[in-house]
C-alpha cells in the first residue's frame, strides 16, 4: 500500500476507535505505532514511540498548562461561583430575562476560572437553576442559559484548548489567548440578546423579578470576586502589555490564587489538596493527549497526508471563503460525535497546513475552528453539556433541554459568522501587542 493509503486508513481507524470509546490517547498512540510501522517499520516506530513522551513532556512552553489549571481548580475551590452569581445577578437580574442573563455571565466568568466546560456546568448549573426555578423561569430556557454560559471558557483567557491549539500549530500562545477576549464578549453580548428577545417573544418563560439591587449593594458584591478580577488583569494584561510570557503569566496566576485562597481562609488543607489532585490528574491527561497528538503528527507526516491535501486544495479553482466555509461545515458535523480537544487533535495537522496555503490567518482560524467544534457540547447525540446538566436537573426531559438549547446554537452559529466576515474582531488586540 502507498503511505498516502495507509495515512487515510490510520485517520479512518482512529475515528472508528473514538466511537467505541477507546480513550483518545490510548487511540492515538496504537493507531500512530502501527501507521508508521507499515510505512517505514519497526525500528522507526519505536524511536519515534521512545523519543516523543520525553521531548514533549519536556517542552518548557507547555508548563503554562498545569500553572494555569491549577490557578483556576484553586479559585474554583474557594466557592467563588456563589460569589460571581450574587455579583453578576445584582447587575442585571431585575430585567427580563436577567436571571437567564446572570447565569450566562457567570458561567462565562467561571469556565474561564475553571477550564472545564463539565465543572462549569455542573456548578452553575446548581447555583442558578433552583433560583431560577423559584422565579418561574421555564426549564428551557434556565438549562439553555446554564449550557451556553458554559461553553464560553474556550475563548475567555486563559484558555486551555486556545493554548492546546499554539502547542500544536506553534501558533504564539501569547497571542492566541488575547485573541479570545473579543469574540468571548461577543458571543456573551449576543446569546444576552437571545435571552431578551426569547423572553419579549413570550414573556412566560422569564417573569418580571420585583425588586431591583441599589448601586452600594452591586459595589458590595464586588468584593468578594475582586482578587479574580486582579489575578486576570495582572495575569492576561502582562501577557497583552509584554510584560509577562504566558508562562510567566502563569505562574503568577497560580501564586496570586494560592496567596488568596489563605489569606481569605476559603481553602482549607483538605480543598488544597483536592485543587492539587485535580489539577494533577487533568494536566497529566493532557500531556498523555498531546504525546499521542506528536505521535499522530508524525505518522500524518511520512504519509505525506497533509502535504497531498495542501496541493489538491491549492489546485482548486475556487474562493478560498467557499473552501473554508466547507471546512466549518464538515468541523461542525464531526463535533456532534466527536469530543471537541480529540477532534482538535486529529484535524489539524491536516487542516493547519490547507488554512495556511489559503492565506487565512492561524490565530483566527484558531478561534472560529475552536467555536465551531465546541457547538457539538450542545447538540445531540455528544451534547456533553446537556447531559451534565440532565445529571443535576433530574427532573427535567432530556429532549427539553435539547430543544431549549436551539436559539443558543444559533446564536453561536452567529458570532462564527460576524468573525468570518470581520476577521479584525478577533486579530486586533494580537495586533496591538506586536
Amino acid at each position: 500500500m502507498s503511505p498516502e493509503l495507509i495515512g487515510v486508513l490510520g485517520v479512518i481507524a482512529i475515528i472508528i476507535l473514538f466511537f467505541v470509546k477507546i480513550p483518545v490517547a490510548v487511540t492515538l498512540i496504537i493507531v500512530s505505532l502501527l501507521g508508521t510501522t507499515a510505512i517505514r517499520g519497526w525500528d522507526v516506530a519505536f524511536a519515534q514511540l521512545g523519543r516523543t513522551p520525553f521531548d514533549t513532556s519536556s517542552n518548557y512552553s507547555l508548563s503554562v498548562i498545569p500553572l494555569f489549571i491549577l490557578m483556576g481548580m484553586i479559585l474554583s475551590y474557594t466557592g467563588i461561583g456563589k460569589d460571581l452569581y450574587r455579583m453578576v445577578d445584582s447587575w442585571v437580574g431585575h430585567l427580563r430575562g436577567g436571571l437567564a442573563m446572570a447565569t450566562i455571565g457567570t458561567a462565562a466568568i467561571f469556565s474561564s476560572i475553571s477550564g472545564s466546560l463539565n465543572a462549569t456546568t455542573a456548578t452553575v448549573a446548581k447555583i442558578a437553576l433552583p433560583e431560577m426555578e423559584k422565579y418561574k423561569y421555564k426549564p428551557g430556557l434556565s438549562t439553555s442559559s446554564v449550557a451556553a454560559g458554559g461553553t464560553l471558557g474556550i475563548l475567555i483567557p486563559p484558555s486551555v484548548i486556545l493554548i492546546l491549539y499554539g502547542i500544536l500549530t506553534r501558533e504564539p500562545i501569547g497571542a492566541l489567548l488575547i485573541s479570545g477576549i473579543i469574540p468571548g464578549i461577543l458571543q456573551i453580548i449576543i446569546f444576552i440578546i437571545t435571552v431578551y428577545i426569547l423572553a419579549r417573544k413570550d414573556p412566560s418563560i422569564a417573569p418580571p423579578r420585583e425588586g431591583k439591587a441599589t448601586n452600594l449593594e452591586r459595589l458590595h458584591t464586588l468584593k468578594n470576586i475582586w482578587p479574580f478580577l486582579g489575578l486576570f488583569l495582572v495575569s492576561i494584561g502582562g501577557i497583552y502589555l509584554g510584560i509577562f510570557t504566558p508562562t510567566e503569566a502563569a505562574g503568577v496566576g497560580a501564586f496570586g490564587a494560592l496567596i488568596f485562597a489563605f489569606i481569605s481562609r476559603k481553602l482549607t488543607w483538605k480543598t488544597l489538596k483536592n485543587a492539587l489532585e485535580e489539577a494533577i490528574r487533568l494536566t497529566a491527561f493532557i500531556f498523555f493527549i498531546l504525546i499521542g497528538a506528536n505521535l499522530f503528527g508524525q505518522f500524518l507526516a511520512i504519509s505525506r497526508i497533509p502535504v497531498v491535501f495542501t496541493s489538491y486544495v491549492g489546485n482548486l479553482n475556487m474562493n478560498p471563503y467557499l473552501i473554508l466555509i466547507g471546512i466549518l461545515i464538515v468541523l461542525l458535523i464531526l463535533g456532534c460525535f466527536i469530543e471537541s480537544l480529540a477532534l482538535i487533535v486529529i484535524t489539524l495537522p491536516i487542516l493547519y497546513p490547507i488554512i495556511t496555503e489559503l492565506g487565512f490567518n492561524g490565530v483566527w482560524f484558531g478561534v472560529i475552528m475552536i467555536m465551531v467544534i465546541n457547538i457539538g457540547a450542545l447538540t445531540p447525540p455528544l451534547g456533553i453539556s446537556v447531559y451534565v446538566i440532565k445529571g443535576v436537573a433530574k427532573n427535567i426531559p432530556l429532549q427539553t433541554i435539547f430543544k431549549g438549547v436551539l436559539p443558543m446554537i444559533i446564536a453561536m452559529i452567529v458570532c462564527v459568522g460576524f468573525l468570518i466576515i470581520f476577521p479584525q474582531l478577533v486579530t486586533i488586540l494580537p495586533d496591538l501587542m506586536r
